[in-house]
């Protein structure tokens, strides 16, 4: 029997009895589905999970990726993995009807990509790219370019990926070298090199189509110079057949995790033979790529979430099955042991892990939910979503990554020594998550497009709305036995956050950019606690509702769960935020005050 790693019940608590999802079928793009349908597509999901992902799970680990003679050789099941994926319209799964697609809303697809990410992130991600790369060729290129390249990709015979990073150009695009030339053709030349590409070449599909940023010659200095190509591994020779494009593998990155799929080197042009087509108009490529940046930030959230509940699951299991010791106040060693989850330590550590991992999946299906609202609504209500998604991207990105790995940590520690050995799955699991704080930029990338950008942006719009929807929760858990006292502490920390911004602002005023966003890092820690918390009393408010309605229910014991876990939540985790507050509102600019020499040994 596979080893469970989600939460059927969880899952289906967040989309149907929180989120509503049903409810989005009264708009007319998505008016041929239903509940009994998204209940379908979550059980097919939770079957390719079970019987196509997780078997490899621990077999592309162990058999990573290898360069030969100049081709990436990937495990086997990668090439059934992608034909299956879109053989089942999985990589299509929320396009529309008109391009093959399923127009399935996010907030469900997302979930059965949860489901997918769990069983065996590696191999998730290999359809999941295809799936950006497609979405962004539909959204941007025009019909001969979506004709050539896109039916392929949806089919899983070609490979999608995402190439900004070079080596003089990471988090800073605006310093972006690969070129792109004229052809006098229609296209135009690429010339350049891209490091840390994911999947950007292997031979589990037949071709790779790589959604590369380039400047075409004497376009503007900086970010406004930056255009979007399709720049594939493989053109479309003169009679059809696929020929080499002049993009080649220069290296092959081994890392702590996340092996299962290749991260490549790549050297574009060396022979000035590669061939690029241009996606939309001339300078406006960084526009366009965020689209798949922040499809993909989303993604990175969701993938960190999924490892993390694989890592609890494995330890709740353990935890109900492996015997050691007694309670404290029994001596007697000819008592039998008991489960080390009657240990309160243990279920502390599972507590926390459950805080995250389902504090995190409420986040991203939440925001989830409003991308869907943002594509099919009109007026205020599509105007608020898109706000609301675009200020809490950041935080659904990065709360996941960063305490998903302090989550699949603990979850070692309920194995002890059992846990750092290959003989459980936690220790791949901790090797996995550890790349989710990176990709996508980093943490701190996050924390200064948090306070830096979406909370200031329209005049601090997108951050009212989101205190308004806090407090409308707050308002329906007032009064109520068990969640009062949860309420009263989330309007005062929502007041901190609301405090600190204002104070922030005015430090920017006064002492300019640099000193405004120098713990911009720690902000976003303050900010993901408090929007975390506000999920948690949610769930807690819904979970309440249930218990009081339908007492005697067979999963009473999940919705009493679910408010101790509020309860948890509020007692261990809100409190930091008055250690984060005191800092922020501290003006000692400590961190501006060190230089190089601070760190001489």
């Amino acid at each position: 029997m596979a080893a469970r790693t989600f939460s059927r019940r969880n899952l289906r608590f967040l989309l149907h009895e929180v989120l509503d999802a049903a409810s989005l079928c009264t708009h007319p793009y998505f008016a041929h589905h239903n509940r009994k349908s998204f209940d379908l597509t979550l059980d097919a999901a939770e079957k390719i999970a079970r019987d196509l992902l997780g078997p490899g799970f621990e077999e592309m680990d162990r058999q990573a990726p290898t360069l030969e003679s100049g081709k990436v050789r990937v495990h086997p099941s990668v090439a059934r993995v992608m034909r299956e994926f879109g053989e089942g319209g999985w990589i299509a799964a929320s396009f529309a009807e008109a391009h093959d697609g399923l127009q399935l809303p996010l907030t469900v697809g997302n979930a059965c990509r949860f489901i997918f990410a769990a069983a065996n992130y590696s191999a998730s991600v290999y359809p999941e790219l295809t799936a950006g790369a497609a979405h962004l060729i539909l959204s941007f290129g025009d019909p001969a370019l979506i004709d050539t390249w896109v039916p392929p990709m949806i089919e899983g015979r070609w490979q999608g990926t995402m190439a900004l990073t070079e080596p003089e150009a990471g988090s800073s695009l605006s310093d972006l070298s690969t070129t792109a030339t004229p052809a006098g053709d229609g296209g135009y030349r690429i010339r350049g090199q891209k490091i840390f590409i994911s999947c950007a070449d292997h031979d589990g599909v037949e071709n790779v189509v790589n959604l590369m940023l380039a400047r075409i010659e004497g376009a503007p200095a900086g970010i406004k110079g930056i255009s979007l190509f399709v720049v594939p591994q493989k053109r479309i020779g003169a009679e059809g057949a696929l020929v080499s494009n002049d993009v080649t593998v220069a290296s092959l990155y081994h890392k702590l995790g996340y092996r299962g799929a290749p991260i490549t080197e790549l050297s574009i042009g060396e022979q000035n033979d590669c061939h690029g087509y241009l996606v939309g108009e001339p300078h406006q490529g960084l526009r366009y790529m965020f689209q798949m940046m922040n499809e993909a930030r989303l993604g990175v959230g969701l993938g960190a979430t999924a490892i993390a509940s694989a890592a609890y699951c494995a330890a709740l299991d353990y935890a109900r099955q492996r015997r050691q010791g007694r309670p404290v106040g029994q001596k007697d060693p000819g008592r039998p042991q008991v489960p080390i989850i009657d240990h309160a330590d243990v279920r502390r550590m599972l507590l926390f892990q459950r805080a995250v991992v389902e504090g995190s999946l409420a986040l991203i299906l939440q925001c989830s939910r409003w991308a869907d609202l943002a594509a099919v609504s009109d007026g205020e209500e599509k105007e608020k979503s898109a706000l609301l998604l675009d200020l809490l991207t950041p935080v659904a990105k990065s709360y996941p990554s960063e305490m998903g790995i302090l989550a699949t940590s603990t979850a070692i520690q309920c194995f002890g020594g059992y846990g750092y050995c290959e003989d459980f799955p936690v220790e791949q699991h901790y090797r996995d998550i550890r790349i989710h704080p990176i990709h996508e930029g980093t943490t701190g990338i996050q924390g200064m497009d948090l306070l830096g950008r979406k909370v200031v942006m329209q005049n601090g719009k997108a951050l009212a709305l989101l205190a308004a929807e806090i407090r409308a929760t707050i308002e329906t858990a007032r009064g109520l036995s068990a969640l009062d006292g949860l309420a009263k502490r989330l309007e005062e920390a929502l007041g901190t956050v609301e405090r600190v911004t204002g104070h922030l602002a005015t430090l920017a005023m006064e002492k300019g950019p640099e000193t405004f966003l120098a713990d911009a890092t720690l902000y976003l820690e303050l900010f993901s606690i408090v929007t975390i918390a506000w999920q948690w009393l949610r769930q807690a408010t819904v979970a309440r509702a249930a218990l009081h309605h339908r007492a005697g229910r067979a999963d009473a014991d999940f919705y009493a769960g679910k408010i101790l876990t509020a309860r948890y939540f509020f007692a261990y985790e809100v409190p930091k935020t008055e250690a984060l507050a005191r800092r922020l509102t501290d003006n000692d600019p400590l961190t501006l005050e060190a230089t190089g020499a601070s760190f001489s040994d």
